[in-house]
């Protein structure tokens, strides 16, 4: 398997993710200079907490413009996880907003809490939910029509542009679980903490991106 390396801009701990990526036989690598991330063949964007402190944080690591670079330019494969796939949208309303890498079309903004009470359910959405991979989805390939995987979220991406969608879910309202488009794919849900489907996911992105 290719190289995967994980941008490392000084959010989360990777812990988990460098874990998952060796138990289905990949070997991950940290990356947090320019240079380095020049020369990957894969690319991993992780996150936690705040859009806005997170696109704060990984513009001021200098990482932001060479991975547009990679991505853009290159055409390297990424996955982005969680406020990592977030960061790759247009647009984030999270502690007053900010935009985003553009790299994906729609807007990060948070389940609407009446909407949600009136419905019985809680925010944050956390723990295992059903998602509907698109049909022939490569991310998906060979898990079926739905899967269950691990979320922990507050905000979410409500729509993006149809040959943008991976895959769906349903709390209270529809929301985008997973983006895949081209060599770009994320998922808002952790693979690293679904278990064996996560485990898959990420085999799918090693093999098939």
């Amino acid at each position: 398997m290719t190289v995967v390396s994980i941008v490392d801009y000084g959010v989360g701990n990777l812990r988990s993710v460098i874990n998952a990526l060796e138990h289905i036989g990949a070997q991950a690598e940290l990356v947090s200079d320019p240079a380095a991330l020049r020369k990957s063949g894969k690319l991993l964007l992780p996150g936690v907490g705040s859009y806005r402190i997170a696109m704060e944080q990984f513009q001021a690591s200098g990482l932001a413009d060479t991975l547009m670079e990679r991505v853009t330019q290159d055409q390297i494969p990424m996955l982005g996880i969680c406020v990592g796939m977030q960061l790759m949208t247009e647009h984030g309303t999270e502690d007053g907003g900010a935009p985003g890498l553009g790299l994906v079309p729609g807007v990060i903004d948070k389940f609407d809490a009446d909407t949600m009470k009136a419905k019985g359910l809680k925010v944050p959405h956390v723990g295992f939910n059903t998602v509907r991979p698109k049909s022939g989805s490569l991310l998906f390939k060979d898990l079926g029509d739905g899967i269950d995987v691990y979320f922990t979220h507050s905000f979410r991406l409500a729509s993006t542009g149809d040959d943008h969608v991976g895959a769906l879910c349903n709390y209270g309202v529809d929301f985008v679980a997973a983006v895949e488009h081209e060599h770009v794919v994320a998922t808002q849900f952790h693979p690293e903490k679904s278990q064996a489907n996560g485990l898959a996911i990420l085999r799918n992105f090693m093999d098939n991106f």
